[in-house]
């Protein structure tokens, strides 16, 4: 069992960029395939990027904005988010499955989500 920990969330303008970072404490998720998902009040948690064993994966609505990377050796992974806009801000989760998903319902770890928020 693989416990996940997202920060790196915060208070942005539209078009700034921002880092958020999932840790990963105990076994490591080397195994495991990562993904970000973001909710925002009032709406279904809703699909954001995967990755596993090199391949990434993303939403339409972030697509050439958004980046997901992993470092295995140290059991983080990162979502990159360029040029944000307003209709980003929702809170984030990293989760973990055995597969890639676009589901949420699939995974089976998951973060305690931190807050993007962006303004105007």
């Amino acid at each position: 069992q693989v416990e996940l920990v997202e920060s790196g969330g915060g208070l942005v303008q539209a078009g700034d960029s921002l880092r958020l970072s999932c840790a990963a404490f105990g076994r490591s998720f080397s195994n495991y395939a990562m993904a970000w998902f973001r909710q925002a009040p009032g709406r279904e948690r809703e699909f954001v990027a995967a990755m596993s064993w090199g391949s990434t994966y993303y939403a339409r609505s972030v697509k050439g904005r958004f980046t997901i990377y992993r470092d295995n050796a140290r059991n983080t992974a990162t979502l990159e988010m360029n040029s944000l806009k307003p209709e980003d801000t929702a809170i984030y989760y990293c989760g973990a499955c055995r597969v890639a998903s676009e589901n949420w319902r699939e995974y089976e770890l998951w973060g305690q989500g931190t807050q993007v928020t962006v303004s105007v």
